[in-house]
């Protein structure tokens, strides 16, 4: 499970650093109660292009998990599961910005929805689309279904990488996919620091065993 996912995500992280933050994983979803499930949550108005925010102008209305989920036992027992993931990304890491997201199937196409996350607020879809991809690390792993890990925007710019700045502050970004049990991509999880070579090995292979144990509960 943890080689196919390396091999799968192209990520060189030892599969031993892998195992042994699943089995941390394992061990802190088992023993913690659930935690409340954000049905709705506020979201950016977007800049040109649509792919970046604007921060600081939120739009009027919360954007609701409900226009795309069922708000049943079932999804809110698998949401709370999620929400524990990203509980526990951020107390172990201290990363200031981390989301978990699924393809879903929307009126506009085939899109990744933000299904919950830790940080400041951002857009809720990304269309699953080639353009789209041009200007979005989201959509461009969840294409590829490659890894991504920039562990220096400024220099990873200056050698002419392509990037989309939305929030200056971020310094390192990983962007990982998530792989359903026959390896189709079925979403990916963003996690963004606000210091360079915030993603070493260590933090790699817990961000790893994430997505490992994230589709499970997936809705």
């Amino acid at each position: 499970m943890i080689y196919s996912y390396l091999s799968l995500a192209q990520l060189d992280v030892p599969a031993q650093l892998v195992s042994d933050e699943l089995t941390k994983l394992e061990s802190y979803l088992s023993n913690q109660p659930l935690p409340a499930v954000r049905w709705q949550y506020q979201v950016p108005e977007l800049g040109e292009g649509g792919a970046c925010s604007l921060f600081g102008y939120l739009q009027d209305e919360p954007f609701k998990l409900t226009d795309f989920l069922p708000q049943d036992q079932h999804t809110t027992q698998k949401l709370a599961q999620l929400q524990l993931i990203v509980d526990y990304v951020v107390a172990q890491t201290k990363v200031d910005w981390y989301g978990i997201y699924q393809s879903t199937a929307t009126p506009e196409g085939e899109q990744l929805l933000k299904l919950t996350y830790f940080g400041a607020p951002s857009r809720p879809l990304f269309p699953l689309t080639e353009a789209f991809a041009a200007g979005s690390n989201n959509v461009q792993v969840a294409l590829s279904r490659k890894g991504r890990v920039i562990n220096n925007v400024e220099q990873y710019l200056a050698a002419g990488g392509e990037y989309y700045t939305c929030d200056p502050k971020v310094k390192s970004e990983a962007c990982l996919p998530l792989f359903d049990s026959a390896n189709r991509c079925v979403g990916i999880v963003d996690g963004e620091a606000f210091n360079n070579d915030f993603f070493n090995q260590q933090t790699l292979a817990l961000l790893i065993a994430c997505c490992i144990k994230i589709p499970h509960f997936l809705v």
